[in-house]
């Protein structure tokens, strides 16, 4: 299977690139969107691209590049009573939720802004641009990765 790309999306003050690049790699932990665990869980393979985006937060964008570091695995966090993400009904032997590692690669010399990719006609189609899309998750079309990793030089 070709490599195929993503974006995934952190609130800066929960887990920010920068502490991506301080631990180097990280369990993608907390999903709770059934759509974006089915991409982890079908489609995300070691090696696969991401685009580390801040979300909420004062300027968000993408501000850094990831790659998938090991295959979809049971969530931890869905069986912690402690836990902000705990799932009461999801069972050890069935678990609802799932997670991959992600591994820093580089941080971007700029953010890429939310504006600036709402405002590209090139990303008209892009999932993240299109209103009422709140998935964590995204698939990033080889098109779609080169223009946005390009716009990081303007």
């Amino acid at each position: 299977m070709s490599k195929r790309n993503w974006l995934m999306k952190s609130e800066p003050h929960e887990f920010s690139i920068d502490a991506l690049a301080k631990v180097g790699k990280e369990p993608w932990s907390g999903v709770r969107n059934y759509q974006a665990r089915n991409f982890m869980r079908d489609d995300m393979q070691p090696g696969d691209g991401v685009l580390f985006y801040h979300s909420n937060c004062a300027e968000p964008g993408v501000v850094g590049v990831a790659e998938i570091a090991g295959l979809a695995r049971s969530d931890p966090t869905q069986f912690d009573p402690r836990s902000d993400y705990h799932d009461p009904g999801s069972k050890p032997d069935q678990p609802r939720w799932l997670l991959v590692d992600v591994g820093f690669k580089r941080k971007l010399k700029r953010t890429i802004t939310l504006a600036e990719l709402k405002a590209a006609p090139e990303l008209a189609d892009f999932a993240l641009v299109q209103r009422g899309n709140r998935l964590s998750v995204l698939p990033v079309s080889p098109a779609q990765w080169k223009f946005i990793l390009g716009l990081e030089k303007r």
